[in-house]
């Protein structure tokens, strides 16, 4: 009877339940009608005990950092930013917006944040120098799926702690896939550019723009040490350089110092001080994945590292934020952590019945008859797993089928980082996807544009994307290399 729990769980998903509980009232009303009340103690007690856990700590740590840094205003320097480099572009707004979304990617790790703060700036302005309506929602709903894909990302966290692999692996797996869908979404904006006639545009560097002396020296120093650093990253590569760390450092720092005085001559003094304003809100994501790198910090500690210098730029450096402001940033990053924290403690019980039906043998058994060949039934299961995508959001989804799903091709010899990549950017563009894709919801709501509209106008952007989800699905590299490179992955 246990092998119904699965169609008892989309039943109750249909007729409106909430995840949460349907979680726990399919696989537990199946067991009580079995006849197993131990198992169904069991199920309810791993709620809590799935929830009890330190590396699970990092993912409120890490709302609660990106709502900080949301709400200390870094989006207006984040798009001042993008527009002094690419709006100079054909349909340079779009390309900004889809620049904006990587990089606030490295600090809030939601798809749905990214829609609402970039959203409510950039689609009146785009709308302003005469992008459709729809053509703006679309773009900015397309490029906010890549938020939970480059680090740090919420649905990776919670995959590493259901599956037990690596949040760190999977942090550095999803970079080079996430800054793919953003190339690959520029390249559309360019072909569309000249199909319908997108506005011209050239590059718009905030005039009149001043900064703090505090944060002008903070951003002073930050430049150069990133720079000195990356160059010290790239020397320890060469042979003969074991041991020299500092002493290269403190080379490097002049040579960053005498490099950025040479571009500091080339460039406007307005452009100077827009990319001066973006530099230490884009140093959380170099915070947490230097440190995590070097070994300084676990992901856990680097996410409480993050809160914590989210609030020293917030209130110290920009002084963008008020005492007052906290109580609403606590509130939302609670209602936020709770509702994920409960849905992992929820399929961890679940995970716990899906091991006592054998579901995941018996469903093994059925794939394996459709072939052996990995190749094809990786094609099958990115097709399955586009459709979930459609009706679920991609968190619950990767409790639910992770479990299932990964030990299969585990077995068939796809490395378990790279089958998380493919699972989480599958499931993470179904965010934007036709008919249920929560951030098609939210871009209507930003936008006044109707969700149908929107996701007519998002089909050539999904179908780059998933382009790249194919991509990343047969070269293996594009997602494993950097972890091999760095020492997480054999």
């Amino acid at each position: 009877m246990l092998v119904w729990f699965l169609p008892a769980f989309l039943i109750l998903l249909m007729i409106g339940l909430p995840v949460f509980f349907a979680l726990l009232a399919a696989p537990g009303f199946l067991l009580w009608l079995n006849g197993q009340e131990r198992d169904l103690a069991l199920l309810y007690r791993n709620l809590y005990n799935g929830m009890d856990s330190f590396p699970l700590m990092a993912l409120p740590f890490f709302l609660l950092a990106g709502e900080i840094m949301n709400r200390g205003g870094i989006t207006e320097r984040l798009v001042d930013f993008s527009q002094a480099f690419m709006g100079h572009l054909r349909g340079g707004l779009a390309h900004v917006n889809i620049l904006s979304s990587i990089l606030f990617a490295g600090l809030s790790g939601s798809a749905v944040a990214d829609t609402s703060a970039l959203g409510s700036t950039l689609i009146p302005a785009m709308e302003k120098q005469g992008y459709t309506r729809r053509f703006a929602a679309a773009v900015t709903a397309a490029s906010s799926v890549i938020g939970p894909i480059i680090p740090p990302s919420g649905i990776m966290i919670i995959y590493a702690y259901v599956m037990g692999e690596s949040v760190a692996a999977l942090f550095l797996a999803g970079i080079v896939p996430g800054l793919l869908v953003g190339l690959g979404l520029m390249g559309m904006v360019r072909v569309l550019a000249d199909r319908y006639d997108l506005p011209k545009a050239e590059r718009i560097v905030k005039k009149g723009a001043t900064i703090s002396p505090l944060e002008y020296w903070v951003s002073f120093a930050l430049l150069r040490a990133n720079l000195a650093g990356l160059m010290v990253v790239i020397a320890r590569a060469l042979p003969g350089t074991e041991g020299l760390g500092w002493p290269l450092f403190a080379v490097f720092l002049v040579v960053a110092h005498l490099l950025l005085l040479y571009w500091r001559r080339r460039v406007s003094y307005d452009f100077r001080i827009v990319c001066k304003k973006a530099v230490a809100p884009l140093q959380t994501p170099i915070i947490i994945l230097g440190g995590i790198l070097i070994g300084v910090f676990t992901p856990t500690e680097a996410a409480a590292i993050a809160v914590a210098y989210a609030l020293v730029v917030s209130f110290g450096v920009l002084r963008s934020m008020r005492l007052a402001d906290l109580a609403e940033v606590m509130r939302r990053t609670a209602i936020g952590a709770a509702t994920v924290l409960l849905l992992v403690g929820a399929a961890v019980s679940f995970k716990t019945v899906v091991a006592l039906s054998h579901t995941p043998e018996t469903l093994a058994g059925i794939i394996l008859g459709l072939s052996e060949n990995p190749l094809i039934l990786l094609f099958l299961i990115n097709v399955l797993l586009f459709i979930v995508g459609m009706f679920l959001d991609a968190g619950p989804a990767i409790i639910i089928l992770g479990p299932i799903l990964a030990p299969i091709f585990t077995d068939l010899g796809v490395h378990p980082v790279h089958f998380a990549v493919i699972m989480s950017v599958n499931l993470t563009v179904g965010l934007a996807t036709p008919p249920m894709g929560l951030v098609l919801f939210v871009a209507s709501s930003v936008s006044g544009e109707k969700v149908e509209t929107i996701a007519r106008a998002i089909l050539p952007f999904l179908a780059v994307e998933v382009l790249v989800i194919f991509l990343i699905t047969y070269v293996p590299a594009i997602s494993m290399t950097i972890p091999r490179l760095t020492g997480f992955v054999n």
